[in-house]
């Protein structure tokens, strides 16, 4: 039994470890700064979440995968419900329903769900065959899977994670699998939708795409977080202004600076040297996943690495692309880098879901 432990332990992905501690410290420095060279009132909850979160990242990475094959439904369930209880009883801050205040700490369902349906597919269709993808009633019940929570996020409104949601989903239909036909049909009914769609949007989201389109439209209004951005970044030239010394975020110019924009914080201070370097760390813990996935010998293992990497990638495209003004702003957060304790939790605990993959990646799930 202790041999098989510490054997477990040998496999443990100490690189994809250290990689994401990199990236987190870099978060901290960020926070730090942002906050006039201030552990409070940031830097110093993230780094107690990431000293609390990563150990349970890596004792996740332990657990027999046959028990998070077996809780998969449960936990995608259990979360579900703390979504329904956001619509019922939830706290409402920053013009959305997001949060469950439980005291202690409030909650945001919104994040966990993320993992909660990566497992929840891969668990479903771990025991679906090639065959059974061509059946529309196998096929429509992990659909209304992702849309259900999808819907429920999006009402909040959180329209960036409900979209993270539909397209890390996407993706694991695609490496499973699914019919082309079923991916039109999905694709047309959405074209059809969009002014059904547009017409549920908030003001305020409206605003973001119109603006988007033409961003000199309302300057000091809807366009002010993205063309505030757009200076920091710019301003940074290519090695930065320095540690504490961008003046968008610290003259508060940049709303948002330690959450959704904060790689715009980053790149005013560390140029873009600073943000190629980030770049390159993030598109390594993504190889360094996906090269774990290709040696898992279990379906559930490999769509369950697919959808957490998947999720990471997404996190990271957006918000980048979104603080330089290649898409709307759609408040994603930079995973392991903006402040937000659900957020690093979440991640933290998916990629402990893809060190056990390593670590466990040879177990048998047939039997199960």
């Amino acid at each position: 039994m202790h041999k098989n432990y510490f054997e477990q332990i040998k496999r443990l992905p100490l690189t994809l470890i250290l990689l994401i501690s990199l990236i987190c410290s870099i978060g901290f420095i960020v926070l730090y700064s942002a906050a006039n060279s201030n552990l409070q009132p940031w830097a110093l909850k993230q780094i107690v979440n990431f000293c609390i979160f990563m150990p349970i990242a890596i004792i996740i990475a332990l657990i027999d995968l046959r028990i998070i094959f077996r809780l998969s439904y449960i936990f995608y369930f259990c979360v579900l419900a703390l979504l329904v209880a956001v619509e019922l009883f939830g706290s409402t801050a920053m013009g959305g329903k997001r949060w469950i205040d439980i005291g202690i700490v409030k909650l945001q369902p919104s994040e966990p769900i993320k993992i909660a349906i990566v497992l929840m597919l891969a668990r479903y269709f771990h025991s679906l065959t090639v065959d059974d993808l061509s059946k529309l009633h196998k096929v429509i019940i992990p659909i209304i899977g992702v849309l259900v929570p999808a819907f429920l996020i999006i009402r909040e409104p959180d329209l960036g994670t409900g979209m993270i949601t539909l397209i890390v989903s996407s993706i694991i239909f695609f490496a499973v699998g699914f019919r082309i036909k079923y991916f039109i049909i999905l694709g047309v009914t959405a074209l059809v939708s969009l002014p059904i769609a547009w017409n549920m949007l908030y003001d305020y989201q409206k605003k973001r795409v119109m603006v988007f389109l033409d961003p000199e439209r309302d300057p000091l209004g809807a366009s002010y977080n993205i063309i505030q951005s757009k200076i920091a970044i710019g301003s940074g030239g290519f090695f930065g202004l320095g540690l504490n010394q961008g003046s968008q975020s610290h003259l508060d110019f940049l709303p948002e600076h330690q959450t959704d924009f904060i790689f715009a914080t980053f790149a005013e201070e560390f140029g873009f040297l600073g943000g190629m370097f980030l770049l390159v760390l993030y598109f390594s813990l993504i190889t360094l996943s996906l090269l774990i996935g290709v040696n898992c010998r279990t379906v559930f293992s490999k769509l369950m690495v697919i959808g957490i990497t998947a999720t990471l990638f997404s996190h990271v495209f957006i918000n980048m692309a979104m603080v330089m003004g290649l898409v709307p702003v759609v408040g994603v957060p930079l995973p392991f880098i903006s402040y937000g304790g659900t957020m690093m939790a979440s991640m933290l605990m998916g990629f402990g879901l893809v060190m056990n993959a390593q670590v466990n990646g040879h177990t048998n799930l047939t039997n199960i």
